[in-house]
């Protein structure tokens, strides 16, 4: 397939918003440097912040299709034909999920789980939330399960004085969780839903094919990463009882608004406005409430429509490397690819390819999800994880390393590669 200079063009901003972001911690090493409050400062503390990455490299590709067309109309029709409904919906269940009332209902049940459990507090807590609660994923939608669970291990673990190799494993383990969790139904998973449809692949099917193996991926990685980290996870202390009961009825409308929110994540229009009233009733409780998260969640947003717009001219490589792939090599390829771009697109790709048969089906996806935690930018909900766990005490003020990201989620990987694909 012959790549056009857009085509081309494309491919080399997103290439070096790849590098960019694996070079973070050296643009926040270089502020240091200057005087603070200075503008080489702040500006070099914006160029580190993993979520502006893609947007920024986007906004230089809008620019360059307009030189290369010599017309800025063109590239307006560019972006204006791009479905951006995944980053909105991320920005809206971010920030209604994060939310005290949702939080607290969240870590209620997962306490629950927790006290059945033959452990201490905080490792049953820990096991607990990392194996079962990654798979609320797939009732609440994964980009909801990852803000939830980000800040409940930010308050219990990564601001308790945890070591970074915990923090790094934890971290490792969340993102690989939730990639995999959400797949015990056909609607939560992006990569899932991407071909769920044209595929005919329902809830039955999700389950009985995807469904066990992500369940028993996710309680054996966390089973290994809380006995490896055993005894730091036993000497965390013990988070307080929090303050201040939230009224039943005010949890209920928040889970209701949420559920609504999830219901109409396919149109924008619709959960925007569920929004805007959730906002009201927000505002009209505030005793009950924490600050919103609507700065993370636009940075979340922000760095999704990037990623959509540089990611949609990629097909010009992907899809003929997907087609030349037999079963095992697709399988492993897309695991590998999807630690490059982001594994909705490649399940997506891969369901233009006529005639595939149901073992490719399965490689493609199966890879898409087991590959989901290797970097920032291999699952859509990644961006939501980092935005809230970047600032804990675990990572010193230096943020998030992408080559730590990497290699704490090289075991819970390979834990799903054995479940996904050597097991039956």
């Amino acid at each position: 397939m012959t790549a056009t200079p857009i085509e081309i063009l494309a491919s080399t901003f997103f290439a070096l918003a790849v590098l960019h972001t694996f070079s973070v911690k050296h643009f926040a090493r270089w502020a240091h440097k200057y005087p603070s409050g200075s503008i080489q400062e702040n500006l070099l503390h914006f160029l580190a912040e993993t979520e502006v990455v893609f947007g920024l490299w986007a906004g230089a590709l809008f620019a360059g299709i307009a030189a290369l067309e010599g017309s800025v109309p063109e590239a307006v029709h560019y972006i204006e034909s791009l479905n951006f409904t995944e980053p909105k919906f991320v920005l809206v269940v971010m920030v209604v999920a994060a939310t005290r009332p949702v939080v607290r209902l969240a870590e209620t049940l997962i306490s629950m789980i927790a006290k059945i459990l033959p452990f201490r507090e905080t490792m049953a807590f820990y096991i607990a939330a990392l194996s079962f609660g990654s798979l609320l994923g797939s009732f609440i939608t994964e980009p909801a399960a990852m803000t939830l669970l980000a800040i409940l291990l930010k308050r219990r673990y990564f601001d308790r004085g945890i070591s970074t190799r915990l923090a790094y494993a934890t971290l490792g383990l969340l993102f690989v969780n939730v990639s995999i969790g959400g797949t015990l139904t056909q609607f939560a998973a992006p990569p899932v839903l991407m071909v769920a449809t044209k595929w005919e692949w329902d809830m039955s099917f999700m389950f009985t094919t995807f469904g066990w193996r992500a369940a028993a991926s996710c309680i054996a990685s966390t089973a290994l990463v809380a006995w490896f980290f055993r005894k730091e996870l036993l000497a965390v202390q013990v988070q307080a009882q929090p303050p201040q009961p939230i009224p039943p009825w005010l949890t209920a409308l928040h889970v209701f608004f949420l559920a609504a929110v999830v219901g109409f994540a396919h149109h924008p229009d619709v959960f925007f406005g569920v929004f805007m009233m959730f906002l009201g009733l927000v505002t009209a409780t505030r005793e009950y409430q924490d600050n919103l998260k609507l700065k993370e969640g636009l940075l979340v947003g922000f760095f999704l429509a990037g990623l959509v717009t540089l990611g949609s001219l990629q097909s010009w490589w992907l899809k003929p490397l997907i087609e030349g792939l037999d079963g095992t090599m697709l399988f492993f390829g897309t695991t590998g690819l999807t630690a490059l771009t982001d594994n909705a697109a490649l399940t997506y790709l891969g369901s233009l390819v006529e005639g595939i048969t149901p073992e490719l089906k399965y490689a493609l996806v199966a890879g898409a999800v087991t590959g989901g935690g290797l970097t920032v930018i291999a699952n859509a909900p990644n961006p939501a994880g980092i935005g809230i766990l970047q600032s804990s005490e675990a990572f010193k003020g230096e943020g998030i390393s992408p080559l730590g990201l990497f290699l704490g989620a090289l075991m819970p990987t390979a834990v799903a590669v054995v479940f996904f694909w050597l097991i039956g």
